[in-house]
């Protein structure tokens, strides 16, 4: 009986996917997850050889390789990204780092990168750190390494850091940054023209009859919020209008500094007609601080955000705000990446270098009184 039964796993093992007991493949599924000790147990190939078919090695006859992928498919065995990586001391993960305040940019970026990664065999692992700590690029460094990570996504304020940039080309480690403007070579870089927009909102305005206007930026030590004011300023002063200093307020991309900010805008002489906040929620912020002082919107006063979040047509007025598109800039970002991984070169677009923003109108905004 002991001979019976070990001729009959041999046949199981030895035979092409085709072939295979379906008792066995049953057994297979319904006893738990696969490994890839069973699948070159049943494909009758070694351990070695299944990674080799996994990681797309060239060291693989096609038709072994098409046996084993077979199988793989019929047992529903799926690698694992920590183990694929064995192969290559380094795995199929990528990381997305940040320190950002904004909790609904970071969910839209992960989803973007997920979208891109889909289908690849990578998967996303997210990094949070306090760009403001002095040892959080020691902590990233030891995050990629710990995870040997294929590369990473930089989304600002990170992103702008150049010792941090630097810091991970001296480990070897891929990296793609989005940011204003240029900072990095082309093949390292998504830029998203942030100061394109802060004239498009300038114009808008200006073109609606404004000329006591407001700005909240966020945190100086951002670029974004350096080129979203300084745009907006630009844009004003190319149609003749000066923005005083005091009719700018450094917010912090929180609801609660666009509360702020609004508070003391409003409480200027004369008082600002148009508040652009450069993002959403700072805009919420200035929604609630009219409410309190009893100004309607857009009647007493206009506003325009930026981001386009959900939280902008779940405004009432709905938003006028910048579409800056999140989701796409996730995608771009990660397979500019993956451009970087030969296997996935072929069928693949070549990935956008850079977006544009631009403003969504809705109901926010309208001209002056008067």
């Amino acid at each position: 009986m002991k001979k019976q039964n070990t001729a009959r796993r041999k046949t199981a093992a030895s035979a092409p996917p085709s072939q295979v007991e379906p008792g066995t493949a049953k057994a297979m599924t319904e006893g738990g997850k696969s490994t890839i000790n069973d699948v070159a147990r049943m494909a009758g190939v070694s351990k070695k050889t299944v990674s080799r078919v996994i990681n797309d090695s060239p060291l693989v006859r096609p038709d072994t390789r098409e046996r084993v992928q077979a199988l793989m498919q019929q047992i529903g065995y799926a690698p694992d990204p920590q183990a694929r990586g064995l192969a290559f001391r380094r795995s199929f993960l990528i990381g997305l780092i940040y320190d950002n305040p904004t909790a609904q940019y970071i969910v839209n970026m992960q989803y973007g990168a997920l979208d891109a990664l889909r289908n690849t065999g990578f998967e996303l692992v997210v990094h949070p750190c306090d760009s403001k700590s002095e040892d959080y690029i020691q902590g990233i460094r030891s995050f990629v390494q710990r995870q040997k990570l294929f590369g990473v996504i930089l989304i600002p304020r990170v992103s702008e850091d150049q010792d941090l940039a630097d810091a991970l080309r001296e480990m070897g480690c891929r990296y793609v940054r989005i940011a204003s403007i240029a900072l990095d070579e082309p093949a390292r870089m998504l830029q998203t023209h942030d100061r394109l927009a802060g004239i498009e909102v300038a114009n808008y305005l200006e073109s609606l009859g404004h000329r006591n206007l407001g700005l909240i930026t966020g945190p100086r030590r951002y670029r974004s919020s350096i080129e979203r004011g300084g745009g907006f300023i630009d844009g004003l002063a190319k149609r003749g209008i000066q923005l005083p200093a005091d009719c700018a307020y450094e917010g912090g991309y929180t609801f609660e500094s666009g509360v702020a900010g609004a508070e003391k805008l409003l409480q200027r002489t004369p008082r600002p007609t148009a508040i652009f906040a450069c993002n959403d929620e700072m805009a919420a912020g200035v929604y609630k601080a009219a409410l309190r002082m009893g100004l309607s919107i857009p009647g007493d006063l206009s506003v325009v955000g930026y981001d386009d979040s959900p939280l902008a047509s779940q405004l009432w007025p709905a938003l006028s705000t910048i579409h800056l598109p999140i989701r796409d800039i996730g995608r771009q970002a990660a397979n500019i990446l993956l451009a970087g991984e030969p296997a996935l070169r072929g069928p693949r677009s070549p990935p956008n270098m850079a977006v544009t923003p631009h403003l969504s109108v809705r109901d926010s905004c309208q001209p002056p009184k008067g």
